[in-house]
């Protein structure tokens, strides 16, 4: 049988029953966990400033998968850490593999640049038999996590919960309080993954449009026509819509705390008294979107930084990300944990229950996503339609150039005659994304009809605004990447996705975080505007499976160098169909969501499909820093920089 085969012949019924079938079937088949599974989840009693840890290799069988896991002290998730704010903390790890480095990166925490964990840039690693000592000081709090950044290691379970208490009175104390880490379970190796991906982009996403999907898809469209002018649209750019996650539930198991679904984890509760929720996502390349059914979340802490509260019924974390919830059962009831991949191949799932052995509905997973338009960074173009049928949105009187991407020049074009916008003191034209032009070519006698332009950023004098004396932003900005064996796609019209929960989750009828809503409360520590403006494309290829920054893999670029203290906006323009959860070690990154000085404070940010973000950094921490993707795959396949902070 061929390989392929052999993957997609695994999607046995008890497959089907742990990761894709209905609550009641996987509630009837209870299963112990693994003798090796992180037991509780409970945030432990009291903080300790000096931990031992032992990274060694465990025979750990989890859904009938087998694998001899790299993990800290014999457990998958590795030990709950509980620290102090104020506090040093003294981690002794020792690496008692055989014959393979293993390192720890502290997820989050801001520290010297030689503890931050990372081989090749902050240390050389810890060899076999060896020790490491990492000693730093802890200037923040809330809830982060720590994982291996050697071999992808983290991949198959060297991971764990860190949890920081405050040095002020905790305004949301509640009266239990848990760890939720969701992570995947397989005994795929990461380098099949990436073969088998190399040889066929779409390996693991067996779920195809056909046509028993179609009648639905015409619903959605508005017709048949549209729907297959749709497919077709799709096709001819060689991609598929429904190609979602890069790697599936098919080989996937998702875990929670170390349970599969029918292991089902509990966590107790009295009736009406208050739980806090402390969601970790250290899976390698899932997103998950999470709910409980019957019970309101409030949102108290994103990426370990307190924002205003949130009531929301689900919300969806990117890979590395952490939220802090609040919820306070009242009745007698169990209830469900419910944590559906973004793709809807699989699901993680446990348990809060008044009482031992409970267990509560399942829901159904919800309909599968599927691409569009937008998500290829065509904005709200509908299929069939080109660049000359899309309308000119209004421009606003506050609105600059900023963010158009403009169109190429024919011979003899000049901008003349042109009818340019207001444009507010600071800002200049080198913030306009300019079309690379041949000598005598201008803008002359310019066709509009082709113009891209995102006007849905957020508001300039929110976000992007400039006091009268602050002196030109410089911008670093390279040009759309060139279409070529590294970049698959360029976003033409990338639009503002912050205001979006995420696809899949725009019309479920229950209130879903998005980005936008995320509010600090406090002001942020540094009031002063950028200075420079770094523009970066995330790309890729999945036919060869390339990623990259600006069209290049990491062997290919240099280093992002600031100034010490400098003040910089990051930019990310997604050129690709696909989430990427964008990550900075060292330094926190200030999400522009429209808050003003309430940004909110993250260290992995969300950039959506076809979208366009931008975030402020202060270079406050010398050293080299790793910034990369957290989809595993894309980072080990050049979707990685380093910046040196000088």
């Amino acid at each position: 049988m061929h390989d392929r085969q052999r993957t997609r012949a695994r999607l046995t019924r008890r497959r089907f029953v742990t990761g894709l079938g209905a609550g009641g079937l996987a509630a009837a088949l209870p299963r112990l966990p693994s003798a090796h599974a992180s037991p509780t989840g409970t945030v432990p009693d009291t903080p300790r400033a000096a931990w031992n840890l032992n990274v060694g290799r465990t025979r750990i069988e989890i859904d009938h998968k087998v694998l001899h896991a790299p993990c800290v002290d014999g457990a998958v998730p590795g030990p709950i850490l509980r620290w102090r704010e104020g506090d040093t903390v003294v981690l002794t790890v020792t690496n008692t593999l055989r014959d393979e480095d293993t390192s720890i990166h502290w997820h989050g925490i801001r520290l010297p640049y030689t503890m931050d964990g990372v081989p090749g840039l902050s240390f050389t690693g810890i060899p076999p038999g060896r020790s490491f000592t990492y000693r730093f000081p802890l200037s923040q709090s809330g809830t982060y996590w720590y994982h291996s950044h050697s071999g992808m290691q983290e991949a198959q379970g060297l991971y764990g919960a860190v949890v920081i208490d405050p040095l002020r009175p905790d305004p949301y104390a509640c009266a239990r309080d848990y760890v939720i880490l969701l992570s995947e379970w397989t005994d795929v190796s990461p380098m099949d993954m990436i073969s088998n991906l190399k040889m066929q982009d779409d390996y693991y996403v067996f779920r195809q449009r056909t046509a028993a999907s179609l009648p639905r898809e015409a619903r959605a469209a508005g017709g048949l026509l549209p729907a297959l002018k749709d497919r077709l649209a799709w096709s001819r750019m060689r991609m598929a819509a429904t190609d979602i996650s890069d790697v599936t539930g098919i080989i996937y198991t998702y875990l929670l705390n170390g349970h599969a679904p029918d292991m089902n984890w509990s966590g107790l509760f009295h009736p009406g008294e208050r739980v806090r929720l402390r969601f970790i996502n250290a899976s390698s390349m899932t997103f998950f979107d999470i709910r409980i059914p019957g019970l309101e979340m409030l949102v108290v802490q994103a990426d370990g930084n307190d924002v205003e509260p949130v009531p929301v019924d689900e919300f969806r974390i990117g890979v590395a990300e952490t939220y802090d919830v609040i919820v306070q059962p009242r009745g007698n009831a169990a209830y469900t944990i419910f944590a559906q991949s973004e793709d809807r191949t699989g699901y993680a799932r446990g348990t809060l229950a008044p009482r031992p052995g409970m267990s509560a509905p399942i829901p159904p997973m919800d309909p599968r996503p599927v691409r569009t338009m937008v998500d290829m960074g065509m904005g709200d173009m509908k299929p069939g339609e080109s660049m000359k049928d899309m309308p000119m949105p209004d421009m606003k009187p506050d609105r600059t150039m900023q963010h158009m991407d403009m169109p190429d020049t024919k011979p003899g074009h000049t901008m003349q005659g042109m009818d340019m916008p207001d444009t507010k003191p600071g800002h200049v034209m080198r913030h306009m994304d300019m079309p690379r032009t041949e000598p005598g070519h201008a803008m002359a006698d310019m066709d509009m009809s082709d113009m891209q332009m995102d006007d849905s950023m957020p508001d300039m004098d929110k976000d992007h605004a400039m006091p009268a004396d602050t002196p030109p932003l410089e911008i670093d900005d390279p040009g759309p990447p060139p279409l070529n064996v590294e970049n698959q796609n360029i976003a033409r019209m990338p639009v503002d996705r912050l205001g979006s929960p995420g696809d899949g989750l725009e019309d479920t009828g229950r209130r879903v975080l998005n980005y936008r809503q995320l509010r600090a409360t406090r002001p942020g520590t540094d009031p002063r505007p950028p200075s420079r403006e770094i523009i970066l494309h995330l790309t890729g290829n999945m036919e060869r499976y390339i990623w990259g920054f600006n069209g290049r893999k990491f062997s290919e670029s240099g280093p992002i160098r600031l100034k010490h203290n400098e003040r910089v906006r990051f930019t990310l323009i997604n050129d690709t169909m696909m989430e990427h959860p964008i990550h900075l070690h060292g330094l926190w990154s200030e999400l522009e969501n429209g808050q003003g000085d309430y940004r909110p404070y993250k260290h992995t940010i969300i950039s959506q499909p076809g979208s366009r973000l931008s975030y402020l950094v202060t270079a406050d921490a010398p050293g080299m820093w790793a910034y990369h993707c957290h989809l595993m795959l894309h980072m080990e396949l050049g979707m990685f920089r380093t910046v040196i902070v000088e």
